[in-house]
């Protein structure tokens, strides 16, 4: 007799949206209802983001052949950051070795005397802007041949229009994604009822959130830090 794989509690938009409006006291009837929630939703699928790292939207190693003579080199627009990054010299036989790339602030690139020099690239300055991209120092040369080795933090997808879909997020954090949204409803209700539960909410969410992100951390020795750095 074979092995009956588990299935895990699948919950779409409108689900989420009416298990959240139930946790705050509002009720779930009109299509606005969905509409606004949804809304609700995206926007805190923003703040997660901007909360720290979440493991399950790092992407990576991702290989980017570098160009003789240019520095700047642009990422996918949702990229939050990137994490980790290191400079590949590939030899002619097809092998290769990786060299650090360290990552320089913006002040520290600005005051390079000769962002031109050529010779082998050290160190990386990530722009998060709305096009996001990087600058590299050293120029890479005609030869050898380079590549930069990266991983990134990528937003979270939307949710898109409707009610149909799942948002990104994985089962164990589906608690935290819910009592968030449930939240984030009630700091917008103008039911004085529901004005009085905020503080509560707030506390679940936030009780559940760490819950779910203390799972959901590397099990290795060391934890990615945003900014290119590792903490032992």
């Amino acid at each position: 007799m074979g092995t009956i794989a588990p299935v895990w509690p699948v919950f779409d938009v409108v689900e989420i949206c009416q298990e959240a409006s139930e946790q705050a006291g509002i009720e779930f009837r009109s299509g606005y209802a969905l509409k606004t929630a949804r809304r609700s939703l995206e926007l805190l699928c923003i703040e997660w983001a901007n909360r720290g790292l979440n493991l399950w939207t790092v992407e990576g190693p991702v290989t980017l052949d570098l160009e003789p003579g240019v520095w700047e080199y642009t990422v996918p627009d949702d990229t939050v950051d990137l994490i980790e990054h290191a400079l590949r010299e590939v030899n002619p036989n097809g092998t290769y070795n990786d060299w650090p790339l360290d990552r320089m602030t913006l002040p520290e690139y600005a005051a390079i005397n000769n962002k031109l020099a050529v010779g082998r690239p050290s160190i990386l300055n990530m722009r998060r802007e709305i096009s996001p991209y990087f600058d590299i120092w050293m120029v890479p040369p005609v030869s050898p041949a380079y590549q930069i080795v990266y991983w990134r933090l990528r937003r979270m997808r939307s949710v898109g229009t409707g009610g149909t879909g799942t948002p990104e997020v994985p089962w164990r954090f589906v608690p935290a994604l819910i009592s968030g949204l449930a939240y984030h409803l009630a700091l917008k209700s103008k039911d004085p009822l529901v004005a009085q539960r905020v503080q509560g909410l707030k506390a679940n969410y936030e009780e559940q959130f760490t819950l779910a992100s203390d799972e959901d951390r590397d099990r290795a020795a060391f934890r990615f830090i945003p900014g290119g750095y590792s903490q032992i």
